[in-house]
């Protein structure tokens, strides 16, 4: 009796934590939790990985839609190989990792984009015309993301973004092959559609960290006041409510989500009206319409979808959503080569001999290496084989905040700065660029916010340096009155000699450095040098640095020239990599042999206990793969690099870097493969 007593005072005493865990739902026009607290929903998408589009696998100019891509695939590999393929690629697009690291840089909610065909057969592949056949993968793939969700108390929304017979005339977006009837010529995929969120609805419905269901995504076809939209919206609700009274109904509009004519008011007590956000201003303006229809039917609203622009972009468009307590959904997690989202996915050796064989300019690769190459890419999937691009968290969090710079790697004089990176902050407080974000839609411009698109995500143009002395970036397309700024740590008070890597056709370029209130360098003229890529030292000597802590800034007082580096030398105490003094914590020397043909080794030493990190990039500055990340003792240590590009392929001939990374340290240089 007296264990029942108290097991029954346990559930008492847990209904308060338990209520505040329960399930989102609308309250006027907030969306409120359990214990009726707002909750402002920052969600990211998975985009790509339960449906593929062709700009994330840089094939739209050939393949657009995912049946494209397969279809592809198949005819190249075979359909054995494909299917191989595809396993592994829902396998690693997303894991527990995944949701863990979106949940420590500040997600409060993911955004799973379903493709049906993971949940049911399409209607012409049904053994029985009019019924539904309901396939394990999807619901096993939800299942488990859900699972992971939990574990980091994250909502999961539930989105259909390809529907039974495709919803939209953009075929990479919902997967429609204009072939077959869509999803509006066909009562019959509607009668799937609406018999799938029942499905899903049934499944879910005790579940708490389910978000809601955001019944279908960018809708983009002609529907003559939205009628049969809003009709398979009531059909899909109702379906949902028969099993299920305790989720969000998400409702977008047509054309790309946002037109609601015919959609209003609401039809349900518990739905949000959701609208996406691409390529337009940030300001109060470019919201009103929607702010206004919360304001009209006393409905939340959410952005379901943005992203897909430069760091000022993210940054300003989530202050405005934000500061109208409006939610945000991002766009996407990861794709190939990708600066503007958090991860990047390596390109593998060999992708682009595929990607000009599909494109009809170039020849045939062999089944064995195009197999082994679309294995690769899968396998490069994994969040640890992706480069992370904290840039771009920086800006969608931290930034939101706080106009505070923050050093984008910790650099300590005497020693090399790449010009590259430069601190993370706002635009006009980390940097000044001319050109910073894209508002084309809104302007009928397009302005390239990055001219070289790589490296990193803001206003600054960076592009591979091509050079073998100096970093893998290089600052370019620079303009008069720009700037670059940079936390340094000076270890004592000295005169420094600076050497700078700069590359010109002209001698019309101008910049100056200037450390805290100090100018240290006067007007600097840039000489020319033969080219934009002939590059050359440019020494400057006896520059006094106070000692500690300090704010660098380079200013650029006319443009006309490149620059990747500055190399600061106190004054006996050159970088030497030959000098086992050099440096705080570490020396990183040069490879041997170099040249080098099978393999090469690579020396460094510690003054102390350190994990490290051994990368290796191309000419063009892309990471091809790393050789160690592990601890290593006080001591000399080597790591010998075989010529592999991963588990698969060998490197080409040519300039190769590798770059030493532990706790606050970092250093580059550069080897020579002959093969």
């Amino acid at each position: 009796m007296m264990r029942i007593i108290y097991t029954c005072l346990i559930i008492l005493f847990l209904l308060p934590e338990l209520y505040a865990q329960g399930f989102l739902k609308r309250d006027g026009d907030k969306i409120v939790d359990g214990s009726g607290e707002e909750v402002i929903l920052r969600a990211m998408g998975l985009g790509g990985w339960m449906l593929q589009e062709g700009y994330m696998l840089q094939t739209s100019s050939f393949a657009n839609a995912q049946y494209e891509i397969k279809a592809k695939i198949e005819e190249l590999i075979g359909i054995e190989n494909t299917q191989a393929f595809y396993e592994a690629w829902l396998a690693n697009h997303c894991r527990k990792i995944d949701i863990d690291s979106l949940a420590a840089w500040g997600f409060n909610s993911v955004r799973l984009p379903m493709h049906y065909n993971l949940f049911t057969l399409p209607i012409e592949e049904e053994p029985v015309s009019g019924e539904h056949t309901w396939l394990t993968k999807g619901f096993e793939l939800t299942d488990a993301l859900l699972d992971w969700c939990q574990s980091n108390e994250m909502y999961l929304i539930l989105d259909l973004h390809a529907a039974p017979g495709g919803q939209g005339y953009e075929s990479g977006i919902s997967d429609y092959d204009p072939s077959k009837p869509s999803l509006w010529e066909s009562a019959e995929n509607r009668a799937k559609t609406i018999a799938l969120w029942r499905k899903l609805a049934e499944r879910y419905a005790d579940e708490p960290w389910i978000g809601g269901y955001d019944l279908i995504n960018e809708t983009n076809w002609d529907l003559p006041s939205n009628n049969l939209l809003k009709q398979l919206y009531r059909d899909i609700t109702t379906a949902i409510r028969e099993v299920d009274t305790n989720h969000i109904i998400y409702i977008e509009g047509n054309w790309f989500a946002n037109d609601f004519t015919g959609l209003t008011p609401p039809w349900d007590d518990n739905m949000v009206y959701s609208f996406h956000k691409y390529w337009s201003y940030n300001n109060q303006a470019s919201i009103q319409w929607m702010l206004n229809m919360r304001t009209t039917y006393n409905i939340p609203i959410w952005c379901g979808e943005a992203g897909e622009n430069s760091n000022v972009w993210f940054r300003d468009a989530i202050q405005l959503l934000e500061n109208n307590h409006i939610g945000w959904a991002w766009w996407p997690l990861k794709k190939v080569e990708s600066i503007n989202s958090p991860l990047s996915v390596i390109k593998p050796a060999g992708y682009q001999t595929l990607l000009d064989y599909w494109a009809g300019q170039g020849s045939k690769p062999s089944v064995t290496m195009a197999t082994n190459t679309l294995m690769q890419l899968a396998e490069n999937l994994k969040l640890e084989n992706c480069p992370y691009n904290s840039d771009v968290i920086d800006a969608m969090f931290r930034q939101i905040g706080t106009t505070n710079t923050k050093p984008y790697k910790n650099h300590r004089l005497p020693g090399i700065v790449a010009t590259s990176d430069y601190d993370l902050g706002p635009l006009g407080f980390a940097y000044h660029d001319a050109d910073v974000a894209t508002y084309h839609v809104s302007t009928g411009n397009y302005t390239a916010w990055n001219n070289g698109w790589t490296a990193r995500n803001d206003g600054v143009d960076l592009e591979p340096s091509r050079d073998a002395q100096g970093s893998p970036f290089s600052v370019g397309w620079i303009n008069a009155g720009e700037w670059l700024g940079y936390t340094i740590q000076v270890a004592e008070a000295d005169d420094y000699d600076l050497i700078l890597r700069v590359a010109s056709p002209n001698s019309d370029g101008q910049l100056q450095v200037t450390v805290g209130d100090q100018v240290v360098t006067g007007v600097v003229d840039v000489p020319a040098t033969g080219g934009w890529y002939n590059w050359q030292n440019l020494e400057l000597n006896e520059l006094n640095l106070p000692s500690g802590q300090q704010f660098l800034k380079l200013s650029f007082l006319n443009g006309g020239f490149n620059i990747n580096q500055m190399q600061f030398l106190a004054d006996t105490n050159a970088i030497d990599n030959t000098d086992p003094n050099s440096g705080p914590h570490f020396l990183l020397m040069q490879n041997y042999p170099n040249p080098f043909n099978n393999q090469t080794t690579i020396p460094f030493r510690l003054d102390q206990p350190e994990r490290v990190i051994i990368t290796i990039f191309d000419i063009n500055g892309a990471m091809v793969t790393t050789l160690t990340d592990n601890e290593f003792n006080t001591g000399t240590h080597e790591i010998i690099w075989d010529g592999r590009l991963g588990p698969n392929g060998m490197a080409a001939s040519g300039i190769y870097y590798y770059r030493l990374q532990s706790r606050d340290m970092n250093a580059i240089k550069a080897m020579l493969l002959i093969r």
